[in-house]
């Protein structure tokens, strides 16, 4: 499938499904598909990456960030990625790939990803990503405050209140995810 297709078929998937909590994991379920491959009969090592630049974009949007960024005018930028292969995947298998936040500083975020078929991990990995407005990198606090989760809905926020917001600190420590979450609701 070409890869704009796949990109049209992640959004229109990621608009239709629930939203996700920062820290929540992403899991899909996909199929090694026959221009993925390559002259070794198993998926190339740079269609991992491509797919997972497909569940940053998903995340994104059912994160609310990528409605976010839009409105201010950042735009994503990765800083780089490592990956580690383990077990070729061949033709036609479907896999599992998860794919969270896993941590962030000022400005970078870190996301894990891991392609797992039958409970084995084929590769892992993380990408180093943030978003970035004219003038630089987008801070964190910024960032994370731009999603709204705790800016009231009148505001154009999502109207979290203190219990939604432990749910989401519940589901940043349960990935042990190192955010500056509370400094974004306070900025927010």
């Amino acid at each position: 499938m070409n890869l704009y297709l796949r990109l049209l078929w992640t959004l229109l998937r990621a608009w239709r499904s629930p939203r996700l909590v920062l820290g929540q994991t992403l899991e899909r379920t996909l199929r090694v598909l026959p221009n993925d491959l390559d002259v070794n009969g198993h998926m190339n090592n740079g269609r991992y990456l491509t797919v997972i630049d497909l569940m940053l974009v998903e995340y994104f949007v059912r994160t609310g960030f990528a409605r976010a960024m839009l409105q201010r005018g950042w735009r994503p930028m990765a800083g780089g990625s490592f990956i580690t292969y383990r077990r070729g995947l061949k033709p036609l298998q479907t896999y599992t790939l998860r794919f969270r936040l896993d941590g962030g500083d000022a400005h970078w975020n870190y996301m894990r990803f891991e392609f797992m078929r039958h409970g084995r991990v084929c590769a892992a990995g993380y990408m180093k990503g943030a978003a970035v407005a004219r003038d630089g990198l987008v801070p964190n606090a910024l960032s994370y405050a731009a999603t709204g989760l705790a800016v009231p809905e009148a505001h154009g926020g999502l109207g979290f209140g203190a219990v939604e917001a432990m749910v989401v600190m519940e589901e940043l420590g349960r990935g042990l995810v190192n955010a500056p979450y509370a400094q974004a609701a306070l900025v927010a």
